[in-house]
């Protein structure tokens, strides 16, 4: 059998399907629950999310025009082409983090203790990280985990995405590419989401702890050989 997602060609890696995967994301997010958390029937949260499913084909039909299509292996590559994110408004961070585990694992990701309770309010996302639209749900386009930048100062690669012309993931982007794709996140490839911040040097990020997917935070002046900086190229709502 083969999974639905993704096209064999020959013995190469899966292409990737836009259509087929954008389908798979909104039944990941229905089987976990995400509709009754942000007070909807799956039928009332299937209906929000379809008029995104539009773009997530259009853009991905526009990358493999331009020939930038490549065979979709994203715990090698560390690239996902899109990711539906549900926002705070709809399912809170404390709700949707254990949701997610590590690819093939069991044990549910956590929140670390070193955010003091009633914090992640106070990690909101900044300006340029702003997520489009009012329903509270929308598309995150050409995801990079950033690998690169492992053991690079968070400040430094944080303005290097900047320079790029791409845009940092807030924590709840975060969440949404380690739900939907939870081989993203593997040792010594763990990511900040320099997107959200709470106005002081505390950058949050998503690596490996206990054998579950922990969110938690370092300096933005401190280096880690295991933690990039995850960024995206677009939004849309």
């Amino acid at each position: 059998m083969t999974d639905p997602t993704h096209s064999p060609v020959s013995d190469a890696a899966p292409v990737f399907d836009a259509a087929a995967e954008f389908d798979r994301q909104v039944r990941t997010l229905v089987a976990l629950g995400c509709p009754a958390l942000s007070g909807r029937s799956p039928e009332q949260f299937t209906e929000l999310v379809a008029p995104l499913r539009a773009e997530a084909v259009a853009r991905a039909d526009s990358s493999a025009s331009a020939g930038t299509s490549a065979a979709y292996d994203p715990a090698v590559t560390g690239r996902v082409p899109f990711v539906l994110v549900v926002g705070r408004q709809l399912a809170p961070i404390e709700a949707t983090m254990p949701l997610t585990t590590l690819h093939g694992g069991r044990l549910p990701g956590f929140v670390d203790r070193s955010f003091e309770p009633g914090s992640l309010e106070r990690f909101v996302a900044t300006e340029p990280a702003r997520p489009p639209g009012t329903d509270g749900v929308h598309l995150l386009c050409d995801v990079e985990r950033g690998e690169e930048f492992c053991g690079v100062v968070p400040g430094d690669a944080m303005a290097t995405v900047a320079g790029r012309g791409r845009t940092l993931l807030t924590i709840e982007e975060g969440i949404a590419l380690l739900t939907h794709v939870p081989e993203i996140l593997v040792k010594n490839k763990c990511f900040s989401l320099g997107g959200s911040r709470c106005g002081d040097r505390r950058v949050p990020a998503l690596w490996i702890s206990k054998r579950a997917p922990k969110l938690g935070w370092c300096w933005e002046g401190n280096p880690h050989t295991w933690l990039g900086m995850a960024s995206a190229g677009a939004r849309h709502a």
